[in-house]
């Protein structure tokens, strides 16, 4: 279960598992590193939610961030263990869908890669934080713009929605249940081609984002000092 911070992660997990992972109530991020829940039954078959840190976590750092998402990864696909799917949250609540979230999205589909989207869930959260029209059209808006979840929702993905109950966490994990489970880029990456993280294509893609970050940030600089 990936996402930005504050998102839903682990309040997803835990209404699903009814695991007890931490939940944040604050500013900070409160997912520091990757947990699993507990194993429990749905539809017969026993599942395991993996929980991540967001890429815009507050204790950690883009770079770190990455690395201990891409060692759980490749660590468990050398072992065997396959994903069946990946469920990316996503607040409904959200006024707009910032940079920082289109970097997370953009991180979390390179990631992933091509192959494996269709093994993945947009799951829309917080429903209840807005009135429904207003949720429907920003759903739609989400759904239907190029810059935001269009490509890979035309490339596999699904884009579903979660209103905090049990019944609504199983049901969307039964998605998932029959599907057939494909190794996400980064752990064919890793593992398969021995390729170091920086090369890889979200490693790729994160240095890309510092390095304009970088370059706002000494922009800004000079234009603070061109006004002083």
């Amino acid at each position: 279960v990936m996402g930005a911070t504050g998102s839903g992660k682990s309040m997803f997990i835990n209404k699903a598992s009814e695991s007890n992972l931490p939940v944040s109530s604050g500013l900070e991020s409160c997912t520091s590193e990757v947990r699993t829940s507990r194993p429990f039954i749905v539809s017969g078959r026993v599942i395991t939610l993996i929980d991540t840190p967001g890429f815009d976590d507050t204790t950690r750092s883009d770079t770190d961030v990455l690395a201990m998402i891409a060692a759980y990864l490749s660590r468990t696909y050398k072992h065997g263990a396959r994903l069946a799917g990946v469920i990316y949250m996503h607040r409904i609540s959200d006024f707009k869908m910032g940079g920082t979230s289109k970097r997370n999205f953009k991180m979390f589909r390179e990631l992933c890669g091509e192959s494996s989207l269709k093994n993945v869930l947009i799951v829309t959260n917080m429903w209840s934080e807005v009135k429904p029209e207003i949720g429907e059209a920003r759903e739609s808006e989400l759904a239907g713009k190029d810059k935001f979840f269009k490509p890979a929702i035309e490339k596999g993905a699904r884009m579903l929605r979660h209103d905090g109950t049990l019944e609504s966490a199983h049901i969307t994990l039964r998605y998932l249940l029959d599907s057939h489970s494909a190794p996400l880029a980064i752990q064919q990456e890793i593992v398969d081609e021995q390729m170091s993280i920086e090369r890889t294509a979200a490693g790729s893609e994160l240095r890309r984002a510092l390095n304009e970050q970088a370059d706002r940030n000494k922009e800004e600089i000079r234009n603070l000092r061109a006004e002083m």
